[in-house]
């Protein structure tokens, strides 16, 4: 038992990881012994980050927009020139849209969808190769989907593209997961309620206030996160196949 949460000797690959959510997982993966890659779309917060997490272990960037295919390709190519196998990939790049239903546009469809629904499947299908590498029956490589509660229940937010790109990659996690999980390719899904971040500022500016919202009466940490990514990661999740782990405090029992 002492080994069930330890990622020593993994290597990891994270997209959007150079802030909030993505930042969280990468910290805790690199405290768990993991190798991490972080990859955005910003080279220089890429970068920065990269060098500030590795204090705590191996990090490093590869900057890539995979919001495109090209991006994908080419973040395809950058880890694969670095490492011969992926054990976990975090699919966590995302990106939102908040509009009136009378005038929410065609470019707040297709940014949010492309990056938050099609990125995670083109990605995970171009890397399968490297996850195929590191997969074994005692030790499967793992895809984590970082989804939104929003995927689950309703916010009365007007955010419909994000709304339904999230509730799209739960489903497509269940779909993935029974493709993959025969070749030691684990899926499985993270839905985030309220944490700090540039996506959420309301839960970064105003927490006090967001929290009374909350069942926990307060808004996500970042060990919350980071705990419930290692659980799925290391060998406590290998029997974990097509679940979305909720890490929202309760807001979805209150909503």
């Amino acid at each position: 038992m002492n080994d069930l949460f330890s990622l020593a000797g993994k290597t990891a690959l994270i997209t959007g990881g150079s802030r909030g959510i993505g930042r969280m997982i990468a910290a805790g993966f690199l405290a768990q012994g993991a190798r991490v890659y972080i990859s955005s779309r910003k080279a220089e917060a890429c970068e920065k980050t990269a060098g500030e997490l590795a204090s705590a272990g191996p990090c490093f960037a590869l900057p890539a927009d995979v919001s495109t295919m090209e991006g994908v390709g080419a973040l395809t190519a950058a880890y694969s020139a670095r490492e011969p196998r992926l054990d976990i990939l975090v699919n966590n790049a995302g990106a939102a849209w908040g509009e009136s239903y009378d005038t929410f546009p065609e470019k707040g469809w297709d940014k949010v969808v492309d990056l938050n629904l099609k990125t995670p499947f083109f990605l995970t299908q171009a890397l399968t190769g490297l996850l195929r590498a590191a997969a074994s029956a005692e030790r499967p490589a793992k895809v984590i989907n970082v989804a939104s509660i929003d995927g689950l229940s309703v916010n009365p937010q007007e955010t419909y593209s994000y709304a339904a790109s999230k509730a799209g990659l739960i489903h497509l996690t269940r779909r993935m997961a029974l493709r993959l999980a025969p070749e030691n390719i684990v899926v499985s899904a993270i839905a985030p309620g309220a944490f700090a971040s540039e996506m959420n500022r309301v839960a970064r500016d105003h927490g006090d206030e967001v929290a009374q919202r909350i069942p926990s009466r307060r808004i996500g940490r970042d060990e919350d996160m980071a705990g419930a990514a290692i659980y799925l990661a290391s060998r406590a999740g290998d029997y974990v196949v097509g679940t979305t782990l909720v890490v929202d405090g309760g807001v979805t029992l209150a909503r």
